[in-house]
């Protein structure tokens, strides 16, 4: 259906991911009005303190978006000239600019076949002796299943490890949850993510009390006590701004608080992730196997367990038949299936930086070929069954 220049699809790629439960609405409606302030309250240490709970985790402190966690992590790397990190090609771009926004050459480290995410193999082949950082992604919902042997990987060659968890909360391996095998966690509440807090917010982990005693501070604009006895509170002012102090350099503060609302919201929405993503985890193996049921020319990585939340559905499309598939899944049906993620090394950006070189084939291949499926929580049953019989149908039709 046309509704002016815009297609109108019966199952749209949704910006969002969940709908709001009532009580989680009235405790926006109910935080918004009472809350004192309505920024760097007490809802922030509340979900501070029970993320960190609930992902096993001594650090955790809130942001108003992943992208800022990542800035906040590559500042705490110091970089120096020369340094160098390894990020994944296949991703989202934010996991890898903020790295060299603070001066870090990257390196592009390919992803498996069959997982698509990186491993240590791939990160082996990048590492040289100015190798200060890697960033893993948990892409598509999936925690890299040799994450643990990463992290031992970097530790004992003083390699910092940051875990971009943002599309993987609360998987796990071993009941060790992502965003705590690295040196920092980095997770996302934004508005695609299977939980959101209004559409933006974030959380940076972190394990060593160096870097937590620095970020409050640099988080917040550089704010923090006076180092003297004031006879007067309102002298020489409510407050000091400093700069805050990391092995022995002098780091420049930012604004990257999250408010009250939001932060109540997440600290609800802890209460109910493991239920939505065993529900997202359900329907996509469903899915998975009913397709396959009527052929292999769809590749999916099946995994059913706590490895993976199925945050996207996604799929290699063999023989060359992706875009006819997309097609007639648009055209014909009304279902939106979309194509994720751009090589970084394609990107005008980072082409401009001078990073436009990547050994990543197996990168290239599944990006070419990949599709991904409308996969929010909030698709009724009907669109689900309607989505699942039309790409059987289509399948059966391109291989007739």
């Amino acid at each position: 259906m046309q509704r002016g220049d815009v297609k109108v699809y019966r199952v749209p790629f949704l910006g969002r991911a969940h709908r709001y439960r009532e009580d989680e609405l009235n405790l926006i409606r109910e935080v918004s009005q009472s809350a004192t302030p309505l920024t760097q309250g007490g809802y922030q240490k509340i979900f501070e303190d029970k993320f960190s709970k609930y992902i096993g985790a001594k650090y955790s402190f809130a942001v108003n978006n992943a992208t800022n966690a990542l800035e906040l992590s590559a500042q705490l790397c110091q970089f120096k000239d020369g340094d160098e990190f390894i990020s994944p090609s296949h991703t989202f771009t934010s996991s890898a600019y903020p790295f060299i926004k603070k001066g870090a050459k990257v390196i592009w480290a390919d992803i498996d076949p069959d997982s698509r995410v990186v491993t240590l193999d791939t990160i082996k082949r990048c590492v040289t002796s100015k190798t200060k950082a890697v960033v893993v992604v948990h892409l598509y919902g999936y925690i890299i299943p040799d994450i643990e042997e990463i992290a031992e990987f970097c530790r004992e060659r003083e390699i910092l490890l940051i875990e971009d968890v943002a599309q993987a909360m609360g998987t796990e391996i071993n009941g060790k949850k992502g965003g705590t095998f690295g040196d920092f966690g980095v997770f996302s509440f934004h508005s695609h993510k299977n939980i959101t807090t209004l559409g933006e917010g974030g959380v940076l982990v972190v394990k060593d009390r160096k870097y937590a005693d620095t970020i409050p501070m640099l988080r917040h604009n550089g704010h923090c006590g006076w180092d003297f006895e004031r006879e007067n509170y309102w002298t020489p002012a409510m407050g000091n701004v400093d700069l805050t102090e990391l092995n022995g350099e002098y780091l420049m503060p930012n604004n990257y608080c999250l408010g009250e609302v939001e932060s109540a919201l997440g600290a609800k929405l802890l209460d109910r992730v493991d239920e939505i993503n065993r529900e997202k985890r359900e329907r996509a193996i469903y899915f998975i196997d009913e397709v396959t049921k009527v052929s292999n020319l769809l590749k999916f990585h099946r995994v059913d367990s706590r490895m993976h939340n199925y945050h996207l559905l996604v799929a290699e499309v063999r023989g060359g038949k992706r875009d006819i598939f997309m097609k007639k899944m648009s055209e014909e049906r009304g279902i939106q299936c979309v194509v994720q993620y751009y090589p970084l090394n394609r990107y005008d950006l980072y082409r401009k930086l001078g990073f436009g070189e990547a050994n990543c084939p197996n990168t290239d291949i599944f990006f070419d070929n990949m599709v991904s499926f409308p996969f929010h929580h909030m698709m009724s049953g009907d669109d689900f069954e309607y989505m699942l019989q039309s790409t059987k149908e289509i399948i059966l039709e391109i291989e007739s």
